[in-house]
């Protein structure tokens, strides 16, 4: 198996979010947005995360100051996808294997959608390869360029594209696999010539491809799955999308959820077979409930209750810190 390196990208200050805290710590479903992206990486075969921060900083590195597999580079500036991952070329001189490089802000990925991006650039030997998706209305994404036999010819971003490039569908979420000597190759000829003046690690695609290196764009992430979170509404709407497949895992291995829309349950609860939540059931944290229990309807269940097989919490009871 390869070795892999992810790099987060984690700078942002986001100022639409109105915000003190640094936007990849806010939650969805109990679990930061940065940790969705560090899970689905680890997942998928990584060993190495590094995760470039900037606002907010020491309230990231805080926070996992004691996952051994985390590890920080600040960007000072905020001067574009580029210029965060020149950040972190002293960790990656002398590695050989691939880098996977994504954006902490968009906690929807998928473990399969990484791995079909790794298989791709594995199988085409690519120097980098790229998951795609399509979108009706691409919005400020990035538009991908394909010649007429399908093979990916560029990026352009949203601000710099003409007319006719705003009318493409397949766009870039940012899910990149560079082999990472041709990326450290291609960070040194990225130059800031783009409208907004920054440094795009999209460039360094057309960089590889202008020099005869071999590219490749599977279109494998869904529309959904590549919404990143800018702003209140974004979360919120994420926050729904999340929920839903947390339940639908949950009714796949043996629990009833009576009135799914009208349940919310955390992420890290772990909730055991032939167990019944009736509606407007909140479950928050860490909860564990054993097999066969009924929760609800109207019940709240904080960080730290634990119930046994059998337990039923009635309507309108709250639990937390204890046993049933």
């Amino acid at each position: 198996m390869s070795e892999r390196v992810a790099i987060i990208l984690a700078a942002g200050q986001s100022t639409r979010m109105n915000t003190k805290l640094p936007k990849v710590l806010h939650e969805v479903c109990g679990r930061p947005m940065l940790e969705w992206v560090i899970e689905a990486c680890r997942s998928a075969g990584v060993q190495r995360h590094i995760v470039v921060v900037g606002y907010g900083k020491n309230k990231i590195v805080e926070r996992y100051q004691d996952t051994t597999d985390v590890e920080f580079v600040e960007q000072p500036e905020q001067k574009g996808t580029g210029h965060a991952v020149m950040c972190c070329r002293h960790l990656l001189e002398g590695f050989g294997g691939q880098t996977l490089i994504l954006c902490g802000d968009a906690p929807l990925i998928r473990t399969e959608t990484l791995k079909v991006l790794i298989e791709k650039h594995e199988l085409d030997k690519s120097a980098v390869t790229l998951a795609t998706a399509v979108m009706p209305e691409p919005g400020g994404y990035g538009r991908i360029v394909r010649d007429g036999y399908g093979n990916i010819q560029g990026i352009v971003e949203h601000n710099d594209c003409d007319e006719k490039q705003l009318a493409i569908t397949e766009v870039n979420p940012g899910y990149f696999c560079f082999q990472t000597p041709y990326l450290l190759e291609a960070l040194d000829k990225i130059k800031p010539n783009n409208v907004k003046n920054e440094y795009y690690l999209t460039d360094a695609l057309h960089i590889l491809l202008h020099d005869g290196h071999k590219a490749t764009a599977v279109t494998a992430v869904a529309a959904e799955d590549a919404m990143g979170v800018n702003n209140r509404q974004q979360l919120a709407l994420v926050g729904k999308i999340m929920q839903q497949r947390i339940q639908q895992r949950l009714m796949a291995g043996g629990v009833t959820i009576v009135d799914p829309p009208n349940t919310w349950i955390d992420a890290r609860a772990t909730i055991g077979q032939d167990v019944v939540i009736e509606p407007f059931t909140c479950i928050s944290g860490a909860v564990r409930i054993g097999d066969n229990c009924r929760i609800g309807p109207f019940a709240y269940l904080h960080e730290g209750a634990d119930l046994e097989p059998d337990s039923v919490v009635g309507v309108f009871q709250e639990l937390k810190h204890a046993e049933g």
